[in-house]
């Protein structure tokens, strides 16, 4: 079985580079499968794929089953019906699982996956807002029960992605500007997740990582401005599949201000667009709404006990009060989104997060919003991971950090 301390990228060069050659063959292979992953390949397609001769193929085959990277599977049903017994491969994904982490200051998400990307476990654990210390030990048992349910020993695992609100310092890998965890950003997360889990431990952004989810699951090129919308309020940018990080700040949505009299104060727990449409703020609303207008749908579904569903739940049954509410967060959040809009001309503007959830009712009224206030107008979208985009990011990025360790050197053409 291949673990931690199984790197096909460490080697020595032997004679006239012959050990170097090998480990280019074995990473053109095993790339292959990757690419191919999860549907198994034979030999004769890897021989395709990779330009490699059969024999040279061969061999990185075994070297990768004995390493525990391939599984090996029968002969399909048409190998069978033509008389030849052909092996297939698939990438085994248990080889080098991944975790990934998004932490907030209310909520814990976990995620582990295998080395396909395929989920194994999502765990997520609530609470009404906890401390620094408090927000460690919660990290702790989510981590923990992730890897329970996804039957993975922790030492098993080959990467850690964490994501975070805040600014992330990429030279100290601190959270920096983080009030509504008091004393995160003198938190070294990077390190408790080490001590927790011996592998290598990054450090992102929380809007970041749910840009590249979100990109990844569009595809294409272009330039992606990817909303993650809930409690809090941030954005990544995604430019031809590479994200955009700016000086570190790039996509901090939260802090546009919506009045002409809004500034910046870093001891505030939020930007002046979270405070005025975050999904806090949207409920708030919307409770306002109900005593104000006790006859509404917004009165029958609890008045003062709303959540932000309520909300966008008696505007889609057409409840005028619900629909003015909506309407004046869709008018805010336009309004502070379109200057992004024109000077990034982006090709679509994905809403993800808690939000998300609220669905077409409030997406064609940001969508009339900004036509009226941008030249050309991109394909807005709700994002189908909803709040799990993080945590989705999260677990790719670190399942890029396992293959960059893995394949170093580019799957290269060969003779041999």
């Amino acid at each position: 079985m291949a673990g931690k301390g199984s790197d096909m990228s460490k080697g020595t060069v032997g004679g006239g580079g012959t050990t170097m050659l090998r480990r280019i063959n074995v990473a053109a292979v095993l790339d292959a499968v990757r690419r191919s992953a999860p549907a198994p390949l034979r030999v004769a397609e890897l021989v395709e794929r990779t330009g490699l001769a059969r024999p040279t193929v061969a061999q990185a085959v075994d070297e990768l089953l004995d390493a525990g990277w391939l599984q090996q599977h029968g002969p399909d049903s048409a190998d069978r019906s033509l008389g030849r017994p052909a092996i297939r491969v698939s990438l085994r994904g248990r080889a080098a699982p991944v975790l990934g982490l998004d932490v907030g200051p209310h909520r814990v998400t976990v995620g582990v996956s295998d080395l396909a990307g395929r989920k194994l476990s999502l765990v997520r654990r609530s609470g009404p807002g906890w401390t620094a210390q408090q927000l460690l030990g919660v990290i702790g048992e989510v981590i923990n029960e992730a890897l329970a349910e996804a039957e993975v020993p922790a030492e098993d695992i080959a990467a850690v992605v964490a994501a975070s609100p805040g600014i992330v310092d990429e030279h100290t890998g601190r959270v920096q500007l983080v009030p509504s965890v008091p004393g995160w950003s003198a938190i070294d997360l990077i390190k408790h997740v080490r001590g927790l889990l011996d592998c290598p431990v990054m450090l992102d952004n929380d809007a970041n990582l749910a840009a590249l989810a979100i990109a990844a699951a569009r595809g294409g090129t272009g330039t992606l401005l990817a909303v993650q919308w809930g409690e809090r309020l941030g954005a990544g940018i995604v430019i031809d599949g590479r994200l955009h990080r700016g000086t570190g700040a790039a996509g901090e949505i939260g802090f546009i201000a919506t009045d002409t009299d809004d500034v910046i104060n870093p001891e505030d727990s939020r930007g002046p667009l979270e405070r005025a449409v975050g999904s806090e703020a949207i409920a708030a609303l919307g409770r306002q709404a109900a005593l104000d207008n006790p006859q509404s749908r917004l009165a029958e579904l609890g008045g003062e006990q709303l959540d932000t569903a309520d909300v966008f739940a008696a505007a889609a049954e057409r409840d005028p009060v619900a629909q003015a509410v909506v309407q004046q967060v869709a008018r805010t959040f336009a309004r502070a989104l379109a200057p992004s809009v024109l000077v990034l001309d982006p090709t679509a503007v994905v809403i993800g997060g808690g939000v998300a959830r609220a669905g077409a009712v409030l997406l064609d009224a940001i969508s009339d919003q900004l036509r009226l206030l941008t030249l050309n107008h991109p394909k807005l979208e709700l994002s189908a991971l909803a709040e799990d985009a993080v945590v989705t990011g999260a677990m790719r990025m670190a399942l890029d950090e396992v293959w960059q360790r893995k394949l170093p050197t580019p799957a290269m053409t060969s003779t041999t």
